[in-house]
C-alpha cells in the first residue's frame, strides 16, 4: 500500500492513498473504496479498513456522501456509513476518528491546526472549490478553536492541468467569480482550455489566510498505476471506476 504524506502537515496521522494495496479486481483493480461504485462491497470494506489501519490504527473512519457542495460538517462523532450526510467537507477535535475524502480526478485537501488539535478534510472538485469548500472547511475548522494563522493544508492528487481540457463556458464560469481566475487556465485547441486545479484550490487557501500550503503536483489521469481517474474512464468508456481516499485524524 502506498501512503503519501505532506510534509506541511507533519506528525499530524494523514496519508493520500492511491489504488495500491487493494483487494478489488477487473476495472476498479486495487484500493477501491467508493461505496458508490459497482465494486464487490466486501471488497470495499476491506479496503476501506485496510486505508484506515495504514493511517490511524484503530480509529474509526467517518466519510461523507459527497454531492460537490461547498458544505463543511463538524464531526463529534461516527455515523452509519449507509446514511452518511450529504456534504464535501469534514472536520473534528475528538481522537478516534479518521476523516476520509473520495476522489477521481478531483482535489483532496487535508488540514490540521496542530496546537489546538483540529483537522479536516475537503473534497474539492471544480464546483465546490469555486463554491468555497475549503473556506467553509476553515470556518468549521474555527469553530473548534482552530486558528486559520497556524492552520497548514496540503492539496493531495488531483487531475494536473495537461490532463484536464475545458471549454469556454467552463471558463467563464470562473472569469465570472473572478477576473483574475483566467490565470488559472492555458490555451488549447479551439474553444478549449486547460485549467489547473490544484492551483486554483491553492490559491483559495492562500487568499483564505492559510499561512502554508504544500501542493504534491501529482496527476490521478496520468499515473494509471497508481491511481483511479473518473476522466480517464469515461474517455475509454469504461463502464465503472475507483474511488481513492484521502484521510486525516487526530492522535490520542
Amino acid at each position: 500500500m502506498e501512503v503519501i504524506r505532506a510534509r506541511a502537515l507533519g506528525a499530524v496521522p494523514h496519508g493520500f492513498l492511491g489504488r495500491r494495496g487493494g483487494v478489488s479486481v477487473g476495472g476498479t483493480a486495487g484500493l477501491n473504496v467508493g461505496l458508490g461504485s459497482a465494486d464487490d462491497p466486501a471488497a470495499v470494506a476491506e479496503n476501506r479498513r485496510r486505508a484506515a489501519a495504514a493511517v490511524l490504527p484503530g480509529a474509526t473512519l467517518v466519510t461523507p456522501y459527497q454531492v460537490h457542495s461547498a458544505d463543511a460538517l463538524v464531526v463529534t462523532a461516527p455515523w452509519d456509513e449507509a446514511a452518511r450526510p450529504r456534504a464535501d467537507a469534514l472536520v473534528t477535535d475528538r481522537p478516534g476518528l479518521l476523516l476520509g475524502i473520495l476522489t477521481a480526478d478531483c482535489a483532496p485537501v487535508l488540514f490540521a491546526d496542530p496546537a489546538a488539535g483540529v483537522v479536516g478534510a475537503a473534497h474539492a472538485g471544480w464546483k465546490g472549490a469555486l463554491a468555497g469548500v475549503t473556506d467553509a472547511t476553515l470556518t468549521a475548522m474555527e469553530t473548534l478553536g482552530a486558528d486559520r494563522g497556524r492552520i497548514v493544508a496540503a492539496v493531495g492528487p488531483c487531475i494536473a492541468r495537461a490532463s484536464y481540457e475545458v471549454d469556454d463556458a467552463f471558463l467563464a464560469r470562473f472569469a465570472a467569480a473572478d477576473p483574475a481566475n483566467e490565470r488559472f487556465f492555458a490555451n488549447g485547441r479551439m474553444g478549449h482550455h486547460q485549467f489547473d486545479l490544484e492551483a486554483y484550490v491553492a490559491h483559495r487557501l492562500a487568499a483564505a489566510g492559510v499561512a502554508r500550503v504544500e501542493t504534491l503536483g501529482l496527476d490521478t489521469y496520468a499515473g494509471e498505476e497508481r491511481f483511479f481517474s473518473f476522466r480517464r474512464a469515461t474517455h475509454r468508456r469504461e463502464a465503472d471506476y475507483g474511488r481513492q481516499i484521502s484521510v486525516i485524524g487526530v492522535a490520542d
